[in-house]
């Protein structure tokens, strides 16, 4: 078994339709009149194009989900955006490109991983912000939204005022993240992990991927984090199920970042 590819995408439910679609069902009773839950997808580590980015982009431009994408900067290059920047022209604002750290590296010599940790000094935290973002501005020209999501999910009250200063729209990392926000940075946290799951058995993933639906989907927010290069077909045929299956709901609003700070999504 791959160490890449979680345990559940190596044995798929028989009757998962139906276990999709009553997740999704059961996880909106709480929704009553005209209360909306609201769904965004973000994937990480965009910017090498392959054939699963590909076939990510494809499905939903298919399906009509909009999707919200975190670009390293350092690995962008002109020829890589052109062709990134090549799925659906005629409907651009399916997209929401934005900004995953600066090189995606590791800063940290103990504890977990970051390359926004609190070991690194103001200057050189604020030197990579302002590197990426600047890159980004530079090759996707008005296609970057100035939203933030720094690797592994983590970083340190520094960055986020920094990020404030800056004048980013909004962080995203995953729920319960400890750094504090400043206030007026929303936090358009994820709170369901397709692909970097750690669950050694199949069964075991999917009752805690479901129990992760279902909450978010009853607690009105439903950030779901893609990871494409970890993806294999069995993830590729529930994510189109999943997509379709959103899709058709009328409880739920399926958004990207721009939409939702556009709109004053408070979460």
């Amino acid at each position: 078994m791959s160490p890449n590819i979680a345990a559940l995408w190596h044995r798929l439910p028989t009757d998962l339709n139906t276990l999709v679609s009553d997740c999704i069902h059961g996880g909106c009773q709480s929704l009553h009149g005209p209360d909306t839950g609201y769904v965004f997808f973000r994937a990480d580590d965009v910017a090498v194009p392959g054939k699963q980015f590909s076939r990510m982009m494809e499905l939903f431009a298919t399906c009509g989900v909009p999707l919200s994408l975190a670009v390293v900067p350092a690995a962008l290059t002109r020829p890589r955006w052109q062709y990134l920047n090549g799925f659906e022209r005629t409907n651009p604002g399916r997209w929401c490109w934005h900004q995953h750290g600066w090189r995606h590296v590791n800063h940290e010599t103990e504890g977990k991983k970051q390359e926004f940790g609190a070991t690194r000094t103001p200057a050189a935290l604020q030197r990579d912000l302002v590197q990426g973002k600047m890159r980004l501005e530079r090759i996707m020209g008005e296609r970057f939204y100035p939203v933030f999501t720094p690797p592994w999910n983590r970083c340190s009250r520094r960055t986020l005022e920094l990020l404030k200063e800056l004048g980013y729209a909004a962080v995203s990392r995953s729920r319960g993240s400890k750094a504090t926000l400043p206030g007026g940075l929303p936090d358009y946290y994820v709170n369901v992990d397709l692909h970097t799951r750690k669950e050694k058995r199949p069964a075991e993933g999917w009752k805690n991927l479901f129990a992760e639906l279902t909450q978010a989907f009853t607690s009105r927010h439903c950030g779901i984090m893609i990871h494409h290069r970890m993806m294999n077909a069995a993830a590729f045929d529930f994510l189109e199920i999943l997509l379709k299956t959103l899709a058709d709901n009328p409880k739920l609003k399926l958004v990207h970042f721009k939409d939702m700070a556009e709109s004053a999504v408070i979460l």
